[in-house]
């Protein structure tokens, strides 16, 4: 189950992301976080904009209502997602990870 928090802007979704992998895709859950793979290297942060663009397709947000919170240099991601309920964010992570499976 992936811990979503509330927050004063949104919703913080902590992300553990795998850089530099063969193919871009949400994999799973790992220890409460969202498992996000990406192709990108984990280099001046490309690997963190791949993550975000991912994130914006598979739960059909807009670039505006995602951002990184902290994490920068770290697999461990913080990022608040605005505009969406708790429900409707636990929905469109579920509906990716049955597709993942």
């Amino acid at each position: 189950m992936i811990e979503l928090r509330p927050h004063a802007q949104g919703i913080v979704l902590p992300v553990r992301a795998q850089p530099g992998a063969r193919r871009a895709a949400i994999t799973g859950a790992h220890g409460g976080m969202l498992k996000v793979s990406v192709t990108a290297a984990a280099d001046k942060g490309k690997a963190n904009q791949a993550i975000v663009e991912l994130l914006c397709e598979a739960l059909a947000l807009s670039r505006a209502q995602i951002e990184l919170l902290s994490g920068q240099t770290s697999r461990t991601k913080q990022i608040l997602i605005r505009g969406v309920t708790v429900d409707e964010i636990t929905a469109r992570i579920a509906a990716c990870l049955s597709g993942a499976s």
